[in-house]
């Protein structure tokens, strides 16, 4: 009896060794152990996403699938190299709370594809992202993209940038959760994104096995806006502010803001793509503080000669074009898509 539990064992023994020979061969030549534009840490949250959805909007509920892709973009799969144009910004341009054809982004190709570009643009939004998380993107996300090298990005910026405390950017830190904080989490994560049988998995998982939770989202109007709905307009916030005042009031924090977007500039110039600024408003429009960043992003455009679109300055302020806060509806998003559109068909008739 012994004698067979011996050997029993032995042979156990033997194929767990072998089978882990097997695995760890497997990894060496297969996996991204190596690999320095694997993304690792980064983007874990927002990678192979597919969340099931809906949306509540004016008595219909809209079903749909929430997906972030391999790469981290919101939407289905595209190859690095494949992209030609994107676009950054906050929650208000990830819009995870709208089906894609209702986000300024789905409005955007529409109209695209309506006037002849051959253009897509994919949406890099990243939920709760200022121009400081952008900065982190360039630096951590967007170098582990092989052959990614867009042509233009459009950079939809300003409402997360009016409490940014100023030379927040010059530590190496960023809003928009793209790098785990846990020092335990990003060695789990190491561990996931660059082995391949755990990678391939979660490919697996993200294609065939959308999460069994459902997210639900109620985008009617909050009453409470629509009561009380104050939009302060920019011929309005012109007569109401001064300028000069204003200035010096939030010069720590402007001059800083204006300092990272020097540095965007840079970044996608780095990438040789052409960056184009894009002011943004919330529902209450020129609040002080967001009208004398907006006001300056302008002016500076001029002084530095940067592509920009002053939207806020254009958009017309109903009370149904925002959910809430910053978060359009999907009136909302398609009025600033239209208008995004109108400037950028300028720019591509100049470029061409």
């Amino acid at each position: 009896m012994n004698i067979y539990f011996k050997n029993i064992t032995k042979l156990l023994f033997t194929n767990i060794i072998i089978l882990l020979s097997f695995i760890i061969l497997l990894e060496l030549i297969f996996g991204y152990w190596f690999d320095e534009d694997n993304l690792g840490p980064y983007m874990r949250e927002h990678r192979m996403k597919n969340q099931p959805t809906s949306l509540i909007y004016k008595g219909k509920t809209y079903n749909y699938n929430y997906k972030r892709n391999y790469y981290g973009f919101r939407g289905d799969e595209i190859k690095p190299s494949n992209i030609k144009a994107i676009i950054m910004g906050g929650s208000v341009i990830d819009e995870r709370y709208k089906p894609e054809e209702f986000t300024i982004t789905g409005y955007l190709n529409k109209n695209l594809k309506e006037n002849n570009y051959n253009l897509q643009i994919v949406n890099a939004g990243i939920e709760a992202q200022s121009t400081v998380g952008i900065i982190y993107s360039f630096k951590h996300w967007f170098p582990k993209l092989k052959d990614f090298k867009p042509e233009i990005i459009l950079l939809y910026i300003g409402v997360n940038d009016v409490a940014i405390p100023p030379n927040k950017h010059l530590k190496d830190i960023g809003d928009g959760h793209v790098k785990n904080p846990e020092n335990f989490e990003v060695i789990k994560d190491n561990i996931k994104s660059r082995s391949i049988i755990l990678d391939s998995l979660r490919i697996i998982k993200f294609k065939y096995l959308p999460r069994k939770n459902f997210v639900k989202y109620d985008g009617n109007l909050d009453p409470e806006l629509e009561n009380n709905f104050n939009y302060i307009s920019y011929e309005s916030a012109l007569k109401k502010y001064d300028i000069n005042m204003l200035r010096k009031k939030h010069k720590k924090w402007v001059d800083s803001y204006l300092s990272r977007v020097d540095i965007l500039y840079n970044n996608a110039k780095k990438l040789n793509a052409t960056p184009i600024f894009i002011t943004n408003i919330g529902s209450d429009g020129y609040r002080e503080s967001i009208f004398i960043h907006n006001y300056s992003l302008i002016e500076h455009c001029k002084i530095k000669k940067y592509n920009c679109m002053d939207l806020a300055k254009k958009i017309e302020g109903k009370y149904f074009y925002w959910s809430g806060g910053a978060h359009t509806t999907k009136e909302g998003s398609e009025e600033i898509a239209n208008l995004i559109s109108q400037n950028l068909s300028i720019y591509l008739k100049e470029a061409n």
